[in-house]
C-alpha cells in the first residue's frame, strides 16, 4: 500500500509545496523562511517517522501568518490525500511528551471529521520573530484540511519553547499511531464503513 501524497497550495500571500510518505523514516527536506516552524516540522517528521518535504514562499515580510497557516492547510490535505480509504488504520491515538518541566499531550481521531480543541494557555509573545500566536492556527488549519479531530492539553508548563516544542512532538507521536495499520484488520475501522 503506497500511502505517500503531493500537494501544492498557490494564492496571491503564499505558494506552498508539500511531499509525504506517511510510511517512512523520518527523513525531511524543509524550507519555509520561518526557521522556528522549520524546527517544528523537522521534529513532526523525526517522531512521527513521516518522510516529508515542505516548500514554502509567502509574504513574511508583513508577518508569519499567512505562511504559518497555508502550510497548515496544505499538511492536512497532503496526509488525507495520502491517508486514502483509511481501511485498516488504528484511527484513535493519544500521546503525551514531556520536555523538561513542559508536559504535553495530543489525543487524534482520524475521524472524517474535522474538530480542534486547544486548552493551552499560550501567551501573545514571540519566540525569535515567531508569533505564538499562529501555534493553533497551524493545528486549526491542519485540522479543518485533514478531516481529523484534534485535541491539545498542557497540564504545565514553564518554557515556551519547550511547551511548544512538546505540544509538536505529541503531535507527531499521536499522527504516527492513529495513522498506522493495525494487523487485525482491513476494514474501514467504523461502524458506518466509512470515514
Amino acid at each position: 500500500m503506497d500511502r505517500t501524497s503531493a500537494v501544492k497550495r498557490a494564492t496571491r500571500e503564499t505558494e506552498i509545496e508539500v511531499e509525504l510518505n506517511i510510511d517512512g523514516t523520518g527523513k525531511n527536506d524543509i524550507d519555509t523562511s520561518i526557521p522556528f516552524l522549520d524546527h517544528m516540522l523537522n521534529q513532526l517528521s523525526r517522531h512521527g517517522f513521516f518522510d516529508l518535504k515542505v516548500r514554502a514562499k509567502g509574504d513574511i515580510e508583513i508577518d508569519f501568518h499567512h505562511t504559518v497557516e497555508d502550510i497548515g492547510i496544505t499538511l492536512g490535505e497532503a496526509f488525507g490525500k495520502a491517508l486514502g480509504d483509511k481501511k485498516g488504520i488504528r484511527r484513535f491515538a493519544q500521546a503525551s511528551v514531556p520536555l523538561n518541566e513542559a508536559l504535553a499531550n495530543c489525543v487524534i481521531d482520524i475521524s472524517g471529521r474535522a474538530f480542534f480543541v486547544f486548552n493551552v494557555d499560550l501567551p501573545k509573545s514571540k519566540i525569535g520573530q515567531f508569533d505564538v500566536e499562529l501555534v493553533p492556527e497551524f493545528f486549526q488549519a491542519f485540522s479543518a484540511n485533514s478531516g481529523i479531530t484534534l485535541h491539545f492539553n498542557s497540564a504545565y508548563w514553564n518554557n515556551l519553547h519547550h511547551i511548544i516544542e512538546a505540544l509538536f512532538k505529541s503531535f507527531a507521536r499521536a499522527l504516527d499511531q492513529a495513522c498506522s495499520l493495525d494487523s487485525r484488520s482491513r476494514e474501514v475501522p467504523s461502524t458506518k464503513g466509512k470515514l
